[in-house]
């Protein structure tokens, strides 16, 4: 039945390498080179999920913050939604079959998915701007035309526009128009709206410089500037003159805790930088002193709570409200929530599939990982009362919540339209980045990596917040954790590389990084770490 696919793949796409690999939280990840084979297989794969749902199937192209070196493939899910954990099965068994096997990997998952094979299949494909992009689209490409997949190319996109396409395309418009030019135009269009009273209000000022990592996100403010007009001026740097993510961008910003290379240090003017794919966002400042700060996810998520809460409440409609934390949410932030603003909080694996899905358990679940990955979710119930309130122009604060579910785009954590949130939240509240990071103030904390042999022997519950094994690497944590005031540290691996990452809280900086480099040293020492583990203990000295 795939014998058409199965020669491709032997004469173009050859299976390379021996290791095992995973399709992870972030899909299939890895240094470029090695991922040719694994695009091809994931064009083949997007035709079967498409058949199986009888919906357009995304796939997108991308490493997200990685180096420059690195790509990788995630498939997107009917409803914008990262792909069902089923098929992510089906993904990783496909990829670590033989070439003389394919043919019987692609024939059982037709028979475990029960898929009919004469349904037409429909695939929307994005990339990245990495410069393996374009040929690993078409190793994409290759793969869903070799099972007669149709597909529609959107060429050099971010993730974002990705998913918002694929979901507009599947419920028949009824999110918004389902093209790149619908997504820009349906987010600015109702920013610009909110704004109707004026850019300017109280010590807030219409004004960021923006930090496109040197990746899409840059491509992507560009057009969203047109559109925004004068409603909020931003100034772009690391356009692509750079490094993709080098010294730059959202995740050197949230590890490194410094202002981003590339861009002016210009006192009180808020800095806004996203990462390779434009699928998070961080803020910093710096103050009058010249001291720098950073407004991380925690941050983002807590403002955009309280203010979505405050209309809530004063619009009179009861609907439930939460706020969805990972480990990585800083402890400091997980208080405010619970003890100022009254907001119901959960914790959730790492992972936006996983906050997604314990959002989608209030009416209103706002979701965000520290990393400034996230967005907000509105159940049915939710958008019809609110638009029913809105629709009788007697309630202004019910009017500002419509407005906000166009500016928001649930389908995926979209790094520019929860920036535009965020610049919607201080406009109303007339505040400036100071008055967002006075509201509560965080404790110091520290991420590091420790490379191991094999992630695999790492397990944990709790959400991620408790080791299970190696067994008594959580008891050395704990005993760590003890000799700190305030301390708190907890270990995870990667999903995508043989690496734990390391997180560690404590009462002050020095003590926190006191903490990581102890804790790092015990994943080094009882769970087969590699390399020097003097740099470890050298770190912050």
């Amino acid at each position: 039945m795939f014998a058409q696919a199965v020669s491709v793949a032997s004469q173009k796409y050859p299976k390379t390498g021996s290791k095992e690999i995973k399709y992870g939280t972030a899909g299939f990840r890895s240094n470029a080179d090695e991922l040719d084979f694994i695009m091809y297989r994931m064009g083949l794969l997007a035709v079967l999920r498409s058949k199986d749902t009888k919906a357009a199937i995304g796939v997108m192209i991308t490493a997200s913050h990685n180096p420059v070196k690195d790509n990788g493939v995630k498939l997107v899910d009917p409803a914008g939604e990262m792909l069902a954990a089923a098929w992510e099965m089906h993904a990783t068994a496909l990829v670590n079959v033989p070439d003389a096997s394919l043919d019987l990997a692609l024939q059982d998952i037709v028979e475990k998915a029960k898929i009919d094979v004469g349904q037409k299949a429909f695939v929307i494909v994005g990339r990245d701007t990495r410069p393996s992009s374009e040929r690993l689209r078409d190793a994409v490409l290759a793969g869903i035309g070799a099972v007669g997949g149709e597909v529609r190319d959107l060429g050099v996109i971010t993730t974002p526009v990705l998913h918002y396409v694929v979901t507009c395309h599947n419920d028949g418009g009824q999110y918004g128009e389902a093209t790149v030019k619908g997504y820009y135009q349906k987010i600015s269009h109702a920013f610009v709206r909110l704004r109707a009273s004026g850019a300017s209000n109280g010590k807030y000022q219409p004004e960021i410089l923006f930090d496109g990592a040197n990746g899409v996100g840059a491509l992507a403010m560009e057009e969203f500037a047109v559109h925004l007009g004068d409603s909020l001026k931003t100034t772009r740097y690391n356009k692509g003159e750079g490094v993709l993510n080098h010294m730059c961008g959202a995740d050197f910003v949230k590890v490194q805790q410094k202002w981003p290379g590339g861009v002016p240090e210009k006192v009180e003017i808020r800095c806004v930088s996203v990462d390779g794919d434009a699928d998070r966002v961080m803020y910093s400042y710096i103050d009058s002193g010249g001291v720098y700060h950073m407004l991380d996810g925690d941050k983002i998520a807590t403002l955009i709570a309280g203010y979505l809460q405050e209309l809530l409440s004063s619009s009179g409609l009861t609907l439930k409200l939460g706020l969805v934390q990972t480990a990585y949410a800083n402890g400091a932030s997980t208080a405010y929530i619970k003890e100022q603003l009254g907001v119901p909080v959960a914790c959730a694996k790492t992972g936006v599939k996983h906050l997604h899905h314990e959002a989608q358990q209030f009416d209103i679940g706002v979701y965000f990982e520290a990393n400034g990955h996230g967005t907000i979710l509105f159940s049915p119930t939710a958008k019809k009362a609110i638009r029913d309130a809105a629709a009788k122009g007697n309630n202004p604060n019910a009017g500002k919540l419509s407005g906000l579910l166009d500016v928001i785009n649930e389908t995926v954590g979209d790094a520019i339209s929860d920036m535009l949130v965020v610049e919607t939240v201080l406009h109303a509240r007339e505040w400036s980045a100071e008055d967002w990071n006075n509201a509560y103030k965080d404790l110091p904390n520290r991420q590091m990596k420790v490379t191991v042999a094999d992630r695999s022997i790492f397990t944990t519950t709790d959400a991620e917040r408790i080791c299970v094994t190696p067994v008594g690497l959580q008891d050395t944590i704990n005993k760590l954790v003890s000799g700190f005031s305030k301390g708190r540290a907890f270990v995870r691996p990667s999903g995508t590389e043989d690496i734990v990452r390391v997180y560690a809280e404590a009462a002050t900086q020095e003590e926190t990084d006191k903490l990581a480099v102890q804790v790092a040293c015990a994943v080094h020492d009882q769970a087969g770490g590699t390399g020097d583990r003097s740099a470890i203990l050298s770190s912050f000295a």
